[in-house]
């Protein structure tokens, strides 16, 4: 890794020189899994294993129920059922590919949150966190797209609604609605694209998890302290490091058993728990459903969507001053992606010298208020859209802006952050007493 010295591969063999000389994959592998990672990573370290997992999961998973799936408007809910009742192993592949989309935003949201807590957006890793970022818009898209799939009725009238939304982008809303669906409403063409985009892009996210790998093998692992690895010699950097294999490795592998023995229970007893019971009707053109909701982890940027209405102040200001082009429909769209563009823009926003939330006493308050704002959001984007819960939901909604666009910043100016320890060797001693040290000591040597 650069900036960190440390034992690189070392060929010693002559088929090893002959195939590191024209393709380094063996150093690449071993230089991945020996990186130096700082020895103090608590448990919030494990999501990256687990998004990993689930990744793999949902691409093994997804291609086998594509062979029996038919995206055909008369055809795709049928087959579902095929998948469920005929094909061998159908319902359990459908059952851990449905329930594994849900894993998936469990552990982003962790790993989002995470990195918001300890400051892993700051310099020099601004760029791993846009990534990341990016990688959670396709994650977005990939499972919008997924839930299409099964034609339920919930299917049918979420995809209505959410592409609804591009129809109110000024000038070009009404064309990319148009291409977008294939045609003037939802139907066949929809499904087709929404098939076709669904199996497409968990190859891109796969792409960009590479990228951001890479990323941040490049600039180094955050830690809880926030403090850096020091890169004055070799010697120093092992004071503050353990190689990623065998010591995190076994603690990750540890956690996603754990993880795992949860999500097959689920998996086992209760699939269907998180699904909506409407899209287990098949899709029909002329019912609407009392009430359209979206799947779990949309329903925090649901309830953005729609809080902000025509009666709102900030709407009524912003439809005056452009002569109607924002409206009430267009704001609810910039607000709902304005609410992961701010989280993207956090590395700039945060004015704070100190990067981990561990030594911000007045910041872990209104993280802690951050948190509990984003389940509320939750909550709310499950409920009808009437009183008291549009009122709630805007309420919401503000302070989630407000906490970045606001807060953030002025705390970096405002508050008296605590000394964080000179070295991460300092903290790791402070909670352990060195013992890596003398465990890393009885290391027989390669």
């Amino acid at each position: 890794m650069a900036g960190i010295p440390h034992d690189h591969y070392e060929p010693k063999s002559g088929g090893e020189k002959w195939l590191h000389s024209r393709l380094p994959v063996v150093g690449l592998l071993y230089d991945t899994l020996m990186i130096p990672t700082p020895k103090n990573l608590n448990w919030m370290w494990i999501w990256g294993i687990v998004l990993t997992f689930c990744l793999a999961l949902q691409i093994v998973t997804g291609i086998v129920l594509a062979m029996h799936y038919t995206p055909h408007v008369d055809n795709a809910f049928a087959s579902v059922e095929h998948i469920m009742r005929n094909v061998n192993g159908g319902a359990m592949l459908r059952y851990i590919h449905m329930n594994g989309a849900s894993l998936f935003f469990i552990a982003v949201y962790a790993h989002i949150f995470r990195g918001l807590y300890y400051g892993s957006y700051k310099a020099p890793r601004e760029i791993t966190w846009i990534i990341g970022m990016l990688i959670y818009l396709m994650m977005m898209g990939t499972a919008f797209m997924g839930y299409v799939l099964p034609w339920g009725q919930m299917s049918f009238w979420g995809a209505t609604v959410i592409t609804g939304l591009f129809g109110a982008i000024p000038f070009v809303g009404e064309a990319l609605q148009t291409w977008l669906l294939g045609g003037p409403a939802v139907d066949n063409a929809t499904l087709n694209r929404f098939f076709s985009l669904h199996y497409l892009l968990p190859f891109v996210i796969a792409g960009l998890v590479i990228v951001h790998i890479w990323a941040f093998h490049t600039t180094g692992n955050n830690n809880p302290t926030g403090v850096e690895v020091r890169r004055g010699s070799k010697e120093e950097a092992e004071k503050d490091t353990l190689p990623f294999w065998p010591y995190f490795v076994i603690k990750d592998l540890f956690a996603l058993a754990v993880i795992l023995v949860v999500f097959f229970a689920i998996v086992g007893y209760m699939p269907n728990y998180l699904g909506h019971p409407d899209n287990y009707i098949e899709a029909n053109p002329l019912s609407t459903p009392a009430h359209i909701v979206p799947e779990w982890y949309f329903l925090p940027f649901y309830a953005i969507l729609r809080a902000f209405t025509s009666d709102v102040w900030v709407v009524i200001i912003a439809e005056t001053l452009t002569g109607g082009i924002i409206d009430a429909k267009f704001f609810g769209v910039l607000a709902m992606f304005g609410a992961i563009a701010v989280m993207a823009l956090a590395p700039w926003l945060d004015t704070s010298s100190v990067r981990s939330g561990r030594y911000r006493p007045m910041f872990k308050w209104w993280f802690a208020l951050l948190v509990v704002d984003f389940f509320a959001l939750m909550w709310l984007g499950a409920m009808p859209a009437e009183e008291p819960y549009a009122t709630l939901s805007l309420i919401a909604s503000a302070y989630w802006f407000a906490y970045f666009l606001v807060v953030l910043p002025m705390l970096g100016v405002i508050e008296k952050p605590d000394a964080p320890p000179a070295t991460i060797e300092d903290d790791f001693n402070a909670h352990y007493g060195g013992n890596a040290d003398a465990g890393k000591a009885q290391q027989p040597a390669e």
